[in-house]
């Protein structure tokens, strides 16, 4: 298969079409009852009556049709996808944000599970990885700090020392997805354990369970004034926490090595699910122009709104090309090898869905920004993964980063031409009239 080869697989499509069917007839059904069941709730750092009871009846029917654990490319504990065949799947998941929990293929649990699966010891597999992917707990990612500019890892100052045969650990976290929901109990943590050694072999990642002594949940970071409860982005310290030695990931030092394990299908994870968001938010938009009429025209014909769902349309399908693409490029080189095309669709897919969720909730009018409809959450969502998976700032960096090193190299053999050379100007031709 080349490169611009972008199909799914044969024998991928019946399970394609069978997460299709699945959530149209087991999670759209429920969406709207869950939603309503965590409304009111007296504990909000809980679920409300008959919510979680919702949600598993869902996860048990989807276990039972083997609709599980996507993500994973280990077909002994996942489906044994592609990268380039979990796009497609991912897609149809953004279309409604209950579905990847359904399926078990929510974040932050899936980079997690993947860490655990690659570098995880027999003991951290049977103590974490298992039930994680059994779908009974839920887990968290620990590395932003709020005195440090966290998307340079570098600077991360939670440091943890070994004190016999505990790590112990001190520092402050915040905008720790998942971390406060009841069913969360353990999170890989950032930390820095070698101070004095070389750059990138100074941090490791190790196992903190969320209910060990000294770690302190301070409360939620809110995101565009939501505290997003029970899930919550919580503020977090580590005071003089201890765990077992055994508790760290791959070796000291190796905590850049595992990010970059984690971070390129996470990235693209994200962007493949914002797809399907887009999707929605453009069904949407096309439903609220057909059902409303105004100056005697249905809503839709109104000003440049029909332009607007077409602008939207292409964008989608440009960005589908993108994922697809880094997709297959992390299937054919490996992750670090398509590490420019994650970046550039990390770059474009989050700030086009907002562009597009945008231009929906101004066809809805004032119940555009309402708890009406979903679009604001929408919103929220794709404008928080501007920053969530590193700033755009940073993912255009690495695309020009390689575009300049690539004409710089181009340049030095002799393979093209120097256009900062210049040359002489053609003259002006003169106007000659009739």
């Amino acid at each position: 298969m080349d490169d611009f080869d972008l199909r799914m697989s044969t024998s991928v499509e019946p399970l394609y079409e069978a997460v299709k069917a699945f959530i149209r007839d087991e999670v759209d059904p429920i969406t709207e009852e869950f939603h309503r069941l965590g409304e009111n709730r007296e504990e909000r750092w809980s679920w409300g009556d008959g919510q979680l009871e919702l949600l598993e009846v869902a996860k048990t029917k989807a276990r039972e049709q083997g609709l599980w654990n996507f993500f994973l490319p280990d077909a002994e504990t996942g489906q044994g996808l592609s990268n380039l065949d979990y796009a497609y799947i991912a897609n149809e998941l953004g279309k409604n944000r209950l579905a990847s929990e359904c399926l078990n293929c929510s974040a932050p649990d899936t980079g997690n599970m993947e860490v655990l699966e690659r570098v995880g010891t027999a003991e951290q597999k049977q103590q974490w990885l298992e039930p994680l992917l059994e779908g009974k707990i839920r887990s968290a990612y620990a590395m932003t700090e709020p005195a440090v500019m966290s998307s340079d890892a570098k600077q991360v100052q939670t440091n943890a020392v070994l004190d016999g045969e505990e790590w112990l650990i001190n520092g402050e976290k915040f905008y720790i997805s998942g971390a406060g929901d009841p069913r969360c109990k353990i999170m890989i943590t950032m930390v820095r354990t070698n101070p004095d050694a070389d750059t990138y072999k100074q941090q490791s990642q190790i196992l903190v369970p969320i209910d060990a002594p000294g770690v302190n949940i301070l409360g939620p970071m809110h995101v565009f004034g939501s505290d997003d409860a029970p899930h919550g982005h919580m503020h977090i310290t580590f005071e003089d926490v201890r765990v077992p030695k055994d508790n760290i990931l791959l070796g000291e030092g190796r905590g850049f090595e595992i990010s970059q394990l984690r971070l390129g299908p996470g990235r693209i994870h994200h962007c493949m699910r914002s797809i399907g968001a887009a999707e929605k938010a453009i069904e949407m938009m096309v439903d609220r122009g057909l059902s409303r009429e105004g100056f005697g025209k249905k809503l839709i014909n109104l000003g440049k709104n029909m332009e607007i769902v077409s602008r939207s349309r292409i964008e989608v399908e440009a960005m589908r090309l993108m994922v697809l693409r880094a997709a297959k490029a992390m299937d054919t080189l490996g992750n670090a090898e398509a590490r420019v095309w994650v970046s550039a669709v990390k770059a474009m897919v989050p700030e086009k869905c907002c562009d597009i969720i945008n231009e929906s909730i101004q066809m809805h009018g004032a119940a555009g920004v309402s708890q009406w409809f979903p679009l604001a959450d929408m919103w929220h969502a794709q404008r928080t993964l501007r920053l969530a998976d590193g700033p755009d700032e940073v993912h255009h960096h690495v695309v020009a980063r390689s575009e300049v090193k690539n004409r710089e190299s181009e340049r030095s053999m002799g393979l093209v031409t120097d256009h900062t050379l210049g040359g002489p100007v053609a003259p002006a031709m003169a106007f000659s009239g009739p």
